[in-house]
């Protein structure tokens, strides 16, 4: 790898770092803070692309911090996947700032903390960066509390008491499982005497089955407390819904994949012999059944979308506990679809809340009618979540099927079962949503005549109920909330256009994850 090349390495962690302080500094001129942050993301999205293409067509970049050789020193790594995340995050940061930032300008006063949630919101990037960019446990665990840190702070802003309920419990899960995984971390050191992830691959397979199969259900609890997998899946429903729409929106779409990345790192990396795989394949069918379970019985569509994102977490499991490459390929694949496809149903919801003041399916009807733009918006995303071809639902829920078809056993045809069970569920539900919110006529819901809120501002919302008659601004979506939506509406109808190379590339990510022996020489040498 060229070094010039590794030097671009940790760009995507300096880049928000950098100007998250700068922001800071400019608190008091919100329109500097806004081109700043811009700037930031932009730049950082166009490094994490140079990054991608050079990890594939050259091989790994690796960084040794300080000059500091592997293991002494901390290593930043990029291979395919890391990449492939890096810039599927650096896109939807990017979408989802400028759509709040456009909610915030029509909305905003003067009485509301806007100042702060810039620079939060840039420390929410960098330590997304951080997790998947680390070449040690340690850093990969520094990435998970700064992320815990400023969602903490993005999720209770507005004080309100549904808000800092919601906080307090996801603070309270979010601290449970970080104090897991220092125990697997302190477990992993105690029997490799290291924290670089190249070098404790090479001595896990020198220690006992029993004592490599402990370490790796420990951590396997921690990761999947932050991937939301069942049974450790629901604080998510109660803690998202009551953040604001770009909040949620980034939240659902991405810091849950944050978790389902280091599930992938640790089971191809450290413990690729299937010890567990089993274990992990009945959870990932419980998380699917049980998700989409959960979603047929709401009647919020932020709570009912939090129940989705929950049940196709299963999916990615599925693949990844195969221990295949076609498993992997498809795992890798989906990732990045529903990262994408999640965040862009948040964002359209943001817009049902402005156009008809709810969320409520008791309360909507008419959309249709009443904004045909904003009924498409919804429709593509919603029919690609529920896997109708030609979308990347479809692609990457076949991918996974027939790696589960090829491994031929009894629990991954149970699970193949479950996917198509799950994704007809899924449709269901989505169809559920068009049919009370965009088809039927809002006089003919039960609560048609109420509204929740006024137009939702971006913090500090007052939950009162109101005639919906007497709601001020209704059925305005600021050009600068609809670009956005748009945006990353045609990025995942491009997953569709452009499967053939994507998948490509998530086949070359998935090969690169199961031949160890890449990773542990670019980092280590030799």
């Amino acid at each position: 790898m060229n070094p010039s090349v590794a030097n671009l390495v940790p760009l995507p962690v300096l880049i928000p770092l950098l100007a998250a302080a700068a922001t800071l500094i400019v608190g008091r001129r919100p329109r500097v803070q806004r081109w700043i942050t811009v700037f930031a993301l932009v730049a950082s999205l166009v490094v994490c692309v140079a990054l991608l293409y050079y990890a594939d067509a050259d091989g790994i970049a690796v960084l040794q911090i300080g000059g500091w050789e592997a293991p002494i020193g901390i290593s930043l790594v990029v291979d395919r996947l890391s990449a492939l995340m890096l810039v599927v995050s650096a896109i939807v940061l990017l979408s989802v700032m400028l759509y709040a930032v456009g909610q915030g300008i029509h909305d905003g006063n003067e009485q509301q903390p806007v100042s702060i949630f810039l620079p939060t919101y840039l420390a929410l990037t960098a330590g997304v960066n951080i997790a998947f960019l680390a070449g040690d446990l340690f850093n990969l665990f520094v990435g998970f509390e700064v992320l815990l840190a400023a969602s903490f702070v993005l999720l209770t802003l507005g004080a309100s008491a549904d808000r800092v309920r919601a906080g307090v419990s996801y603070v309270m899960v979010s601290m449970v499982s970080s104090l897991v995984f220092l125990v697997g971390i302190a477990f992993a050191y105690a029997a490799t005497g290291t924290l670089n992830l190249a070098q404790m691959a090479l001595r896990m397979d020198e220690i006992s089955p029993g004592t490599r199969a402990a370490i790796f259900g420990v951590l396997l609890v921690a990761f999947g407390i932050k991937a939301a997998v069942f049974p450790l899946s629901s604080w998510l429903p109660d803690s998202y819904p009551t953040a604001p729409a770009p909040v949620t929106a980034v939240f659902a779409g991405l810091l849950t994949k944050v978790g389902v990345y280091a599930i992938i790192r640790a089971h191809t990396l450290l413990f690729p012999g299937g010890e567990l795989d089993d274990v992990l394949l009945v959870a990932g069918l419980l998380t699917m059944i049980v998700g989409i379970l959960g979603a047929i019985a709401q009647n919020d569509i932020k709570r009912l979308l939090s129940f989705t994102l929950v049940s196709h977490i299963g999916y990615m499991i599925f693949g990844v506990a195969l221990s295949s490459q076609t498993g992997l390929a498809g795992a890798v694949y989906y990732v990045g679809h529903h990262i994408l496809v999640q965040t862009t149903l948040f964002l359209v919801v943001g817009l049902i809340e402005r156009q008809a003041g709810s969320a409520s399916l008791r309360r909507l009807g008419s959309l249709a009618l009443m904004s045909p733009l904003l009924a498409v918006l919804f429709l593509i995303p919603a029919l690609n979540l529920g896997g109708i071809p030609p979308f990347s639902g479809f692609i990457g829920k076949v991918a996974l099927l027939q790696a589960g078809a090829e491994d031929g056993s009894v629990l991954a045809w149970v699970l193949v079962a479950g996917g198509v069970v799950t994704s007809l569920l899924t449709l269901y539900v989505v169809a559920r949503i068009w049919t009370k919110a965009f088809w039927r006529a809002r006089a003919d819901a039960p609560e048609g005549d109420l509204a929740d809120i006024g137009p939702s501002a971006l913090i500090d919302e007052s939950a009162t109920d109101i005639s919906f008659e007497e709601r001020p601004d209704v059925g305005r979506m600021p050009a600068a909330m609809l670009v956005p939506t748009v945006w990353l509406v045609a990025i995942g109808v491009s997953l569709t256009v452009f499967a053939g190379p994507l998948l490509d590339i998530s086949n070359r990510a998935a090969e690169n994850l199961r031949d160890r022996t890449v990773y542990i020489e670019a980092v280590l040498g030799g």
